[in-house]
């Protein structure tokens, strides 16, 4: 074999991660020097991506972008797998079915993205611009909603069906969604704080954690044959593994059983795989929590900070491969669906949240609102981020429920990935998702607000 910097297909990777890592490295660097980075809550992540951008349009580094989607696909997954490998806290506020209330803002959140986005694109699609991909305002809630992994899937697909530049372009929403979860979301701190709304309680927020905050008890030990780290990882790739071939197996079953419902299921099983490994992750997290009690495992074999790491690695890796790969070039002709869709869905996304985080969230309104427009604008990461700066020490629940609400957001957002295959399917099927999408989205409202009248009451 020819190991020598000839053969790339050996090489070529380690070249991509390297700059990937580089950039990493460089925007934290940037971040702690530069007051007005730091000011501006942009996550690490987000800055690397558009550096590496930048590098690649000013010709100074070279990005295989196919490479860098592969990343974003497979990091969307293995970071969901970790996520849903971690052991839940004993207390939570199951009681009140804040989870499942949480998991109704966010998708009602998903629905009144989508219903905008539709609205936007299908009027452009039969006025000002007939050639515009109809079905493209959906992209909105894919990047704002869930970042840019969903965006790109959700935008190759499209790109598929004949939505040129789809990928990018949902891409480009993602990476706008950054832009308004970071900036906007920091004025609208700064509004609320000299309104006498909140109060920023950052300062000394910094406390060194607890040994409970690495280990819990009864964990396998920190040195054995076996790293733990290595444990931790070995799960998720396993668990990734058998995600793989469950989807073929179901991909594959249908179509040999039903060949024309496999052409449109099949595109959202493999773009959606995330959730199947999600799934498969808690299965696998319940088995070893019924294992435990049953005596037939007797250590707990899952570690939530180092799982917390891997997640947060393979997120990070996610969003500097899936930005850097954007291509401008082909979101050229779609600047005003583009800028319609960022500026409204923003608009929209606020006034929403206000509402419905008011109903759920009335003892710590204003946590909650921050942190759920910072996830559903960017992601998780930004949400957090947001909420530190009046919550530092993360003593309400609002962070957890951005967990809770995800989890619970994968059952009740199941609908939503059928519309997002039926829109594309013809005008009028645009019309009918758009329908369907209020409707849906108007049940989950009186869901939330029956519920809050119940504990009123």
């Amino acid at each position: 074999m020819n190991y020598s910097a000839e053969n790339l297909a050996l090489w070529n990777i380690i070249i991509q991660l390297g700059l990937i890592a580089g950039v990493i490295l460089l925007a934290q660097l940037l971040r702690q020097k530069l007051g007005f980075v730091r000011r501006s809550l942009m996550p690490v992540a987000v800055l690397a991506g558009f550096l590496l951008l930048i590098l690649k349009y000013t010709g100074l580094v070279h990005i295989d972008n196919t490479m860098m989607e592969m990343l974003v696909y497979h990091g969307i997954a293995l970071g969901f797998i970790a996520m849903s490998l971690r052991v839940p806290p004993e207390k939570t506020e199951s009681g009140d079915l804040t989870g499942l209330k949480s998991g109704a803002v966010i998708v009602s959140t998903y629905l009144v993205q989508g219903v905008t986005g539709l609205i936007i694109t299908i009027f452009l699609g039969y006025t000002f611009m007939p050639r515009l991909f109809k079905a493209a305002g959906l992209l909105l809630p894919m990047g704002y909603g869930q970042g840019p992994g969903q965006a790109n899937n959700i935008g190759s697909s499209y790109e598929a069906l004949g939505f040129a530049g789809g990928r990018s372009f949902g891409l480009s929403i993602a990476a706008a969604g950054y832009l308004v979860a970071c900036i906007v979301g920091v004025i609208i701190l700064n509004v609320l704080t000299r309104r006498g709304k909140i109060a920023s309680r950052r300062d000394g927020a910094d406390a060194e954690p607890t040994v409970d905050f690495f280990q819990d008890k009864n964990e396998i030990p920190v040195s054995d044959s076996i790293d733990k780290l290595s444990v931790q990882i070995a799960m998720v790739a396993l668990i990734y593994l058998v995600t793989y071939l469950v989807s073929k197996g179901i991909t594959g079953g249908l179509a040999a059983a039903a060949p024309g419902l496999a052409g449109t299921v099949n595109t959202l099983i493999w773009g959606f795989n995330f959730i199947i490994g999600s799934a498969l992750a808690i299965g696998v997290r319940v088995l070893l929590e019924k294992g435990k009690k049953s005596g037939l495992i007797r250590r707990q074999y899952q570690n939530n900070y180092l799982l917390n790491r891997i997640s947060g690695f393979f997120f990070d890796i996610m969003i500097v491969a899936g930005i850097a790969s954007i291509e401008l070039e082909d979101i050229r002709g779609l600047w005003v669906p583009f800028l319609l869709l960022a500026i409204l869905g923003g608009v929209v996304t606020w006034v929403h949240l206000r509402f419905v985080c008011r109903k759920v969230y009335p003892d710590y309104y204003y946590e909650g609102l921050i942190s759920m427009f910072g996830m559903l604008t960017g992601t998780i990461s930004s949400g957090v981020l947001l909420l530190r700066e009046i919550d530092p020490d993360l003593s309400t629940p609002a962070a957890n429920n951005l967990i809770t609400g995800s989890s619970f957001g994968i059952i009740l957002g199941a609908p939503v990935l059928i519309l997002v295959g039926l829109a594309p399917k013809s005008d009028l099927m645009c019309f009918v998702t758009l329908a369907l999408a209020a409707i849906y989205g108007a049940l989950l409202v009186l869901l939330i607000l029956k519920a809050h009248r119940r504990k009123k009451g």
